[in-house]
């Protein structure tokens, strides 16, 4: 059985309000920009626009971006924990997400969908079987 890795999930109060999701993947923390609060049943399925890698250590970061700065804003740990990969695919992924608030097996499938410059995802909870 594979180690657990890092995850966190912080609201990022913008331009616009998000949530920036991030699984820890090859040392790094793949981060996914979702415009609405992320699902916590099965059924709701939101969007998930893939953004830049950032550094693990990132997965600890609350407080103020200023002001000139990409991405200035607050930001706060909305949920964090560990998750098990499943399934690791270039157009899928299948977690077993271990947080406070999100629990589960959750999947972010990429579509074809969105604009040329960007990479959207789905995101939602897995039903259980």
């Amino acid at each position: 059985m594979e180690e657990d890795r890092t995850y966190v999930i912080q609201k990022h109060d913008a331009s616009n309000l998000h949530y920036d999701l991030r699984l820890e993947f090859e040392g790094v923390l793949w981060s996914w920009a979702v415009p609405k609060k992320p699902p916590e049943k099965p059924g709701t399925k939101r969007l998930a626009i893939k953004v830049e890698n950032h550094d693990l250590d990132y997965a600890d970061f609350e407080g103020e971006i200023p002001e000139g700065q990409y991405g200035a804003g607050k930001v706060e740990i909305w949920d964090k924990g560990t998750f098990e990969p499943i399934k690791q695919k270039q157009d899928e992924i299948i977690a077993d997400i271990k947080g406070e608030k999100l629990k589960g097996k959750y999947v972010l499938l990429k579509t074809d969908m969105g604009k040329e410059d960007q990479e959207n995802w789905l995101f939602f909870k897995k039903k259980s079987n």
